[in-house]
C-alpha cells in the first residue's frame, strides 16, 4: 500500500511547481513570453497607416503590426535609387513585380502568401473556386515569427523582409555578366526618410549594399567602387482598390494591353481564357451628359527634378491626353501637374512622370501598377531619360550646320529637341493609360503618339534644311478613337458590348488600324506599314526621299556641325545621325519585299485579313534598298574626310562612333561596311527569304527569291567596274554581298528550298569569279575574286558549320532621340 500511494505523495509535493513548468514549456517553444503589442514597442516610433508599424532606434528594426490577417492586399517592390546604367537596365524608379498578397498565421508563424490569380473560377459557387485554388501552386513570398499577439494583432520583424535582395538585383547583374553579387545586411539599412505611412498604402525604403567581385566595364563605370553596389529598394503594401470597378472587354483591335487569366467557371461553349482592358478607373459625374466632369480625375505629377525648358515641355506633351478624354466626353478628366514638395514619388496616391538620368541615352518607358483581380491601373509611372533630348539636338546640329562663323546660334535646334520632349512625355504618359504602342500610325499622317516618331525633315527651295514640322504637335486621331474605347462611360443602363461595338466599327470605318511591337520590331517582320522611327505612307518612296536629303546633307556637311572650341575629332558624332539618316527608313523598305498587309482582324468585322504587297511595289522597294549600298551614297567626300582627325587625350571612341578597322584614324570604309551590312541583312533574312519563294510559288506574279538574288547579284558582282575609292566601297559591297548570301544558305532556320536556291545561286557566281580571278586586269578585283573562292570553299568544305566574318556593326541607334519603350 505504501509503495502505491507514493505516486500520489510526490504529486502532492510537486504541485505549487507546475505554473513555472509550463512557463518554461511555453519558453521552449515560442522563444519568448508572451507580451502585449504595446510592452514589445514600448519606446518605439509609431507610424500609423494603412499598416501601422514601429521604428526601433536602438536596434534598427521595423516592427510590422500586422492587423488584417487574410486580407489580400497588393504587394509592389521598387527601386527608387538605381544603378545609371541603361546597358544594366536597372533604373532609379523601376517598378518591380506586383503581387496580390495576404498574411496568414500558423501558430507562432506568419507568412506572406501570394495566391494563383492566373487560374480561378468566377464564380458564386465555393466550392467551384475551391477546386481552381486546389489544383494550381501558390507561392510563399516570406515567413516571419510572431514577435507579440493580441487577439488578431500580430507584431512581427519586417527588417530581414526589407534588407533582402527584392529586386533581383545580383541575379541580373550576374546575367549580365557584370559581376557575382549578394545583399550584405552588415552594409543595408532602414531607410527612414521614405518609410511613411499612409491610409491607403504603407511604404518602406532600405539602402542595400549588394557585395561581391566586379567583372564588367558596364558596373564599374557607374559605381565608386563597383564591389559594392548601393542602391535603394522601396516595399509598398497597399490597400486593393474596391469592388465599384467595371472590367471591360479586351479587343485586339484597340490598342490596350491585356490583363489575362484563365477562368474554370466560363461554359464550356465560351473561350476559357479571359481578358481584361488595362486601364485607369474613370467615370463620369453624369453619364448622361454629352459632356461631364469626372467624379475622379486621373492625375499625373512632374518630377521636380527636370529643369526648364524640360519641364514645361514634358507638363505640355502629357497634357495633350486630356484633348482625348475630351473628345470621349469627359471635361478636365485628365490632368498635369507639379509634384507637390512634400510628397513622396513612392507614394501610391501620385501617378509619377520622372527624369531619370544615366551614363549613357537610353531607353524611356511607361510601367503601371495595376490591380492582377481586374486591369485596374491604380499608378502610373513614367521614367523618361535625360540624355536622349541632347541626342536630338546633336542631329538637330548635323542637320542644320549651325555654326559658321559670325552666326548667332540658331534656336530651331532647341526648338526641335524640345518638340520631341512633349511628344515623348505624351508617349509614355499613354503607356501609363493602357495603350499599346501603334506602328502603323505614321503611314496616315501620324495618327498616333504611340508610334516611334522619325523627324520629318524637309529642304526648302535654297536647299536648307526646315525641321517647323519635325514633330507633330498634338494627340493623334488614332489615340482619340482609342481613350473612347477604353474609357467611355457609357452609364449603368447602357448595352455596354454594343455600344463599344458601335465605336470599333466607326473606328474601322475612318480608315484607322493598329499594328504593334511583335509585327514591327522583328528583323523578317512582313507588314510593309509596321515600322519603328518611319516615315510617310510609303516606305520606298520615303527612303528614297531621304537619301536625297541625305546626299545634300552630306555635301555640305563641314565643321559648322561644331560649336566653338569643340575638338575637330568630335565632328564624328554629329555624322553619324547624318550619314546613317537612312537606317530605319531601310528597315521599312525591306519589309515591302515578301511583305503581307494584314490586320489584327475579327470574325464580321469586314476588314481585309491578308493581302499580298505588289509586284511592282517590291520592285520599287528593291532599288530603293540597292541604292543605299552603291558606291556614289556610301562614299564622304574627301574635304569632309580631311577634317576628321584622331581622337585627341580624354575623348576616347564610344559606343556613338564608327567601328574603325584603322587603328586610331576614323574608317571610312568601315562606315560604309557598317551601313552596307544593315541593308543587305534586312534582305537577304531568312523569314524574307522564305516567303519570297512561299509567295511566288502560291502566285507566280510575286517576285521570287531567285529573281531578287539574281537583281542582286548583277547589281553587285555584276555592275561595271569602278576604279579608286569608289572601286574599294564597291568590292567591300560585293564581298558583304557573297558573305550574307552564304549566310543564308548556311542559316539552319532557313527552309532546305531556300539553303538550296542561295547555294546554287552561290556555284553560279562562283563560275564567275572563277573566271574574274584569271582575266581581270586590275589588282583589287582579282584579289577580290581570290578572297570570295576562298570563302566559298570553306563554305563547300562544312555548310552546316559555316560562319562568315563578322561585319562592323552601326553605331548605337535606337534610342536616338527618341523612345524604346518596355510598357507594361
Amino acid at each position: 500500500m505504501a509503495v502505491a500511494f507514493a505516486p500520489f505523495y510526490r504529486m502532492k509535493k510537486l504541485y505549487p511547481l507546475l505554473p513555472g513548468l509550463l512557463l518554461l514549456l511555453l519558453l521552449n517553444a515560442h522563444g519568448t513570453a508572451a507580451q502585449t503589442l504595446a510592452e514589445k514597442t514600448k519606446g518605439m516610433q509609431k507610424f500609423a497607416g494603412f499598416f501601422p508599424f514601429y521604428w526601433d532606434e536602438a536596434s534598427g528594426r521595423i516592427l510590422l503590426e500586422i492587423d488584417k490577417l487574410d486580407q489580400e492586399i497588393l504587394y509592389v517592390s521598387s527601386l527608387p535609387q538605381g544603378v545609371g546604367s541603361n546597358d544594366l537596365g536597372l533604373d532609379r524608379g523601376q517598378i518591380g513585380q506586383t503581387r496580390i498578397v495576404k498574411f496568414v498565421r500558423s501558430g507562432p508563424k506568419i507568412m506572406l502568401l501570394q495566391p494563383n490569380y492566373d487560374f480561378r473560377a468566377v464564380s458564386t459557387n465555393a466550392d467551384e473556386r475551391r477546386s481552381v485554388e486546389q489544383a494550381f501552386a501558390r507561392s510563399v513570398v516570406w515567413g516571419f515569427k510572431a514577435e507579440a499577439r493580441e487577439g488578431n494583432r500580430v507584431l512581427v520583424d519586417f527588417t530581414p523582409f526589407l534588407l533582402r535582395d527584392s529586386h533581383l538585383i545580383g541575379d541580373k547583374l550576374e546575367d549580365l555578366k557584370q559581376g557575382t553579387y549578394k545583399a550584405d545586411e552588415s552594409r543595408s539599412a532602414v531607410f527612414l526618410p521614405n518609410t511613411k505611412g499612409f491610409p491607403q498604402n504603407s511604404e518602406f525604403e532600405a539602402l542595400i549594399t549588394l557585395v561581391g567581385k566586379a567583372k564588367g566595364r558596364e558596373i564599374s563605370s557607374v559605381t565608386p567602387d563597383a564591389n559594392a553596389v548601393t542602391v535603394h529598394m522601396h516595399h509598398s503594401l497597399i490597400q486593393l482598390p474596391d469592388a465599384n470597378y467595371q472590367p471591360r472587354a479586351f479587343d485586339p483591335r484597340a490598342g490596350y494591353y491585356a490583363n489575362e487569366f484563365m477562368d474554370y467557371a466560363t461554359p464550356i461553349d465560351q473561350p476559357i481564357m479571359q481578358r481584361q482592358l488595362v486601364r485607369h478607373r474613370l467615370r463620369k459625374q453624369d453619364p448622361t451628359a454629352a459632356v461631364s466632369e469626372p467624379v475622379q480625375p486621373i492625375i499625373y505629377y512632374l518630377d521636380r527634378g527636370a529643369p526648364e525648358p524640360v519641364r514645361s515641355a514634358l507638363l505640355e506633351g502629357a497634357a495633350w491626353w486630356n484633348q482625348a478624354f475630351e473628345a470621349a466626353g469627359y471635361r478636365n478628366a485628365f490632368q498635369v501637374k507639379l509634384l507637390p514638395a512634400d510628397a513622396d514619388p513612392m507614394d501610391i496616391r501620385y501617378n509619377l512622370i520622372q527624369w531619370v538620368h544615366r551614363s549613357t541615352r537610353g531607353w524611356s518607358y511607361g510601367a503601371s501598377i495595376s490591380d492582377p483581380r481586374t486591369g485596374e491601373i491604380i499608378k502610373g509611372q513614367v521614367s523618361l531619360g535625360s540624355l536622349r533630348v541632347r541626342q536630338d539636338f546633336l542631329i538637330a546640329e548635323g542637320l542644320l550646320q549651325p555654326y559658321a562663323d559670325g552666326q548667332p546660334r540658331n534656336p530651331e535646334m532647341l526648338r526641335m529637341a524640345v518638340a520631341r520632349l512633349r511628344q515623348l512625355s505624351a508617349h509614355e504618359v499613354g503607356h501609363t493609360l493602357g495603350l499599346y504602342h501603334n506602328y502603323s500610325a505614321s503611314t496616315q499622317e501620324r495618327a498616333s503618339v504611340m508610334d516611334y516618331p522619325m523627324p520629318r525633315i524637309k529642304t526648302r527651295p535654297d536647299g536648307s534644311i526646315d525641321l517647323s514640322e519635325a514633330y507633330a504637335t498634338g494627340i493623334g486621331s488614332w489615340d482619340k478613337r482609342a481613350i473612347l474605347y477604353g474609357y467611355q462611360d457609357f452609364g449603368p443602363t447602357a448595352d455596354e458590348a454594343a455600344a463599344l461595338q458601335a465605336i470599333m466599327t466607326r473606328t474601322l470605318a475612318e480608315g484607322y488600324a493598329f499594328i504593334s511591337d511583335a509585327d514591327a520590331r522583328a528583323p523578317g517582320g512582313a507588314h510593309p506599314a509596321a515600322h519603328l522611327w518611319d516615315e510617310g505612307p510609303n516606305a520606298a518612296a520615303e527612303l528614297n526621299r531621304l537619301m536625297d536629303v541625305r546626299r545634300q546633307l552630306l555635301a555640305r556637311f563641314s565643321e559648322n556641325a561644331l560649336a566653338p572650341g569643340q575638338p575637330m575629332a568630335l565632328l564624328e558624332e554629329v555624322l553619324v545621325p547624318i550619314y546613317l539618316l537612312q537606317r530605319y527608313q531601310v528597315e521599312a523598305a525591306a519589309k515591302e519585299i515578301g511583305g503581307l498587309y494584314y490586320t489584327y482582324a475579327v470574325k464580321g468585322d469586314g476588314q481585309t485579313i491578308t493581302r499580298f504587297v505588289e509586284p511592282a511595289e517590291q520592285w520599287l522597294a528593291f532599288e530603293a534598298l540597292l541604292r543605299t549600298i552603291s558606291p556614289r551614297e556610301l562614299a564622304l567626300s574627301e574635304e569632309l574626310l580631311a577634317k576628321i582627325p584622331p581622337r585627341p587625350v580624354n575623348y576616347a571612341r564610344s559606343r556613338e562612333t564608327f567601328p574603325t578597322r584603322t587603328g586610331l584614324t576614323f574608317d571610312p570604309t568601315g562606315a560604309a561596311e557598317s551601313a552596307a551590312a544593315t541593308t543587305l541583312d534586312f534582305l537577304l533574312n531568312p523569314q524574307r527569304a522564305a516567303r519570297l519563294q512561299e509567295y511566288h510559288a502560291r502566285h507566280p506574279g510575286q517576285p521570287g527569291l531567285a529573281a531578287v538574288l539574281d537583281k542582286l547579284l548583277a547589281r553587285t558582282w555584276g555592275s561595271k567596274p569602278e576604279t579608286g575609292y569608289p572601286g574599294e566601297l564597291q568590292r567591300l559591297v560585293q564581298t558583304l554581298t557573297l558573305h550574307k548570301l552564304l549566310a543564308l544558305a548556311a542559316a539552319p532556320q532557313a527552309p532546305a528550298g531556300v539553303q538550296a536556291l542561295a547555294a546554287l545561286k552561290v556555284d553560279e557566281l562562283k563560275t564567275r569569279l572563277q573566271k574574274e580571278q584569271k582575266s581581270a586586269k586590275d589588282e583589287g578585283r582579282r584579289a577580290t575574286a581570290l578572297a570570295a573562292l576562298r570563302t566559298i570553299g570553306q563554305f563547300e568544305e562544312a555548310p552546316e558549320k559555316f560562319q562568315p566574318a563578322p561585319t562592323l556593326p552601326m553605331p548605337d541607334g535606337a534610342p536616338i532621340g527618341d523612345d524604346g519603350c518596355e510598357g507594361f
